[in-house]
């Protein structure tokens, strides 16, 4: 009897930020990474050659049995919106669009030819909408059968945001809002404003503004943006200087707000605080306003959420709170480097009945003993090999006594979150940890908060109301705060993962021991990095973190590594630029 064959989609993301790839084996996604793990260059935008070769190593296949590649934008449509932007606003976009046109006309209009000769395909090739990547990525990774779909982002081909139905198997867009009015780009523009770096920055925005109070709303919305009731908005384009220039404001945009834009890295006053908060409640008026629209239009009960301001946990929060849909699913790579799963996704399912499964979250790989060891005897590391109990019980009571551990076990995460597997724990008892953790290991500003990571069967007993908080992307009120100081923010919340022993045994099995000695079932949860640097893929890569940084204790599958055994221990570091 003839076995009848796989078919595998490649996805593909690439040319903006945080490319990645992705690979769907009949239907389901087995594989994903972002090409930043690989290579180590923090949201490298370049074709993600290394990642869809390390998908395909994964899965044992080569690129000859996969049927078809499948890329999340449309890359022709972009090019003619940067035509028309040209054309519309000459000659101030002449010298931004000569700049950026070289890109264009070098590679990122020659998807097919540049995949073909990097990776030797000759199949068929898939193009979905940006947008429509988003929201593929969304509705077939949740759990539901029938929803709603809302993407919001700073732009695709045009679209900045749209909403549809997810009904049948079928993504169906019924509207969408085009470039260059889009939620992002304003939020990107306060970013910039307040001295971050733009699609990188925004997450500090947000973490900013519990600090201030939002004060300046009205001044906002008199001058920048209107907001209709529908959510739909229209920005004053002649404060901005994204459309026409390289820069997101414009000397207006300074004069109205009262002062300058505020240089990086400098200290950060109470005004810009205020600005931080009035720009994140002008974004939750705009979310919670389109989700109305959304719900008046479709009737939906559930709401699948995707694009880059889905990653924006605090106004998940207000969604959630407000109760216009009876669940929202967020994936836990919303960003663009879920296009590459959406795309796969969209393209897979365009003929096949679908059966509900999540897709997982721990997409890359998960290294074996031998290479652990390997890389340790490489490098002249003191470390001991430890059974299952023996890791958990003494990990546990170290992280207890106050040390700061490094956790790395089975497969990478896909998306930016870190949930367990390539993650940073502490006891989230003692405030002063956060500082610490800031300060000596991450290396990165003292007002961002750290997220608790808490057994999901015990989480009502220190957040409000929570559930769905499984991928840390919505955030919720903490009670007994005084217990887990160290990862409460200034306004009260955390953004909460919850785990349960399906999910992630091993963490959760680690929960449960340090319950057993502290009497709290939470950990901080932050990612197992340094400040410019991608989260940690491989074992080389955690002993050249843990060496370059403040951390005390290493935990690699069943191997323990103690600083304190290893003065002597020189990795060659890599050149880190900040964020």
């Amino acid at each position: 009897m003839a076995v009848e064959e796989s078919t595998y989609i490649l996805g593909i993301s690439a040319y903006f930020h945080d490319s990645a790839a992705a690979l769907v084996k009949d239907g389901k996604v087995i594989v994903a990474i972002q090409e930043e793990r690989l290579t180590r260059k923090k949201q490298d935008s370049r074709l993600p050659v290394k990642a869809a070769k390390f998908c395909l190593e994964q899965a044992g296949i080569s690129i000859n049995e996969v049927q078809k590649i499948a890329y999340y934008e449309k890359p022709f449509q972009k090019f003619e919106r940067l035509l028309e932007t040209q054309i519309s606003f000459y000659p101030q976009a002449f010298f931004p669009f000569r700049k950026t046109v070289k890109s264009w006309l070098r590679e990122k209009l020659w998807v097919p030819h540049n995949i073909r000769k990097e990776l030797g395909f000759k199949g068929e090739f898939f193009y979905a909408g940006h947008h429509e990547s988003h929201a593929a990525a969304a509705c077939y990774a949740s759990p539901f059968n029938e929803a709603a779909f809302l993407t919001l982002d700073g732009v695709g081909e045009w679209a900045c945001a749209s909403f549809g139905t997810f009904e049948n198997n079928e993504v169906k867009q019924i509207a969408q809002q085009n470039y260059p009015h889009s939620v992002g780009m304003l939020y990107s523009a306060f970013t910039q404003y307040c001295g971050f770096r733009v699609n990188s920055g925004e997450y500090k925005l947000m973490g900013l503004a519990p600090y201030g109070t939002p004060q300046y709303v009205d001044l906002i919305k008199d001058n920048f943006v209107t907001i209709s009731d529908d959510g739909s908005i229209e920005l004053n384009l002649k404060y901005f200087k994204f459309h026409r220039g390289m820069r997101m404001i414009n000397s207006k945009f300074e004069a109205v707000m009262g002062k300058p834009a505020l240089k990086p890295e400098k200290h950060i006053s109470t005004f810009y605080k205020d600005v931080a908060a009035s720009i994140q409640e002008v974004l939750e008026e705009i979310v919670l306003k389109t989700a109305q629209h959304i719900k008046d239009r479709t009737g939906k009960e559930y709401l699948c959420y995707g694009g880059g301001v889905a990653l924006n946990c605090k106004a998940n929060q207000r969604l959630m709170e407000s109760g216009i849909f009876e669940e929202i699913f967020i994936y836990s790579a919303s960003g663009d480097a879920g296009g590459a799963v959406g795309t796969a996704l969209l393209c897979a399912n365009q003929d096949a009945s679908r059966e509900i499964e999540i897709v997982p979250s721990y997409l890359g790989k998960s290294f074996g003993s031998d290479e652990i060891e390997t890389a340790l005897e490489t490098h002249k590391v003191t470390y001991s090999e430890l059974d299952d109990d023996s890791v958990l019980e003494q990990t546990a009571e170290l992280l207890n006594s106050g040390s700061v551990v490094a956790w790395f076990q089975g497969r990478d995460e896909m998306g930016p979150r870190a949930l367990g597997n390539r993650s940073i724990l502490a006891n989230p008892s003692d405030v002063e940890m956060r500082d610490r953790i800031n300060e000596m290991i991450k290396f990165r500003e003292q007002f961002r908060p750290f997220a608790p990571v808490v057994m999901e069967d015990q989480a009502q007993d220190f957040f409000k109301n929570v559930r769905n908080a499984n991928e840390m992307l919505f955030t919720f009120d903490a009670v007994n705060a005084e217990k887990i100081a160290a990862c409460v923010h200034q306004d009260g919340s955390a953004r909460v993962q919850t785990v349960n022993a399906h999910q992630n045994k091993r963490l959760y099995d680690l929960l449960s021991k340090f319950q057993e000695k502290s009497g709290v079932p939470v950990l901080i949860n932050t990612s197992f990095n340094r400040r410019g640097e991608p989260m940690v893929h491989s074992p080389e890569d955690a002993l050249r973190t843990f060496f370059g940084s403040g951390l005390d204790i290493l935990v690699m599958g069943n191997f323990m590594v103690r600083k304190e055994e290893n003065p002597d221990v020189k990795i060659k570091d890599v050149r880190l630029e900040l964020d």
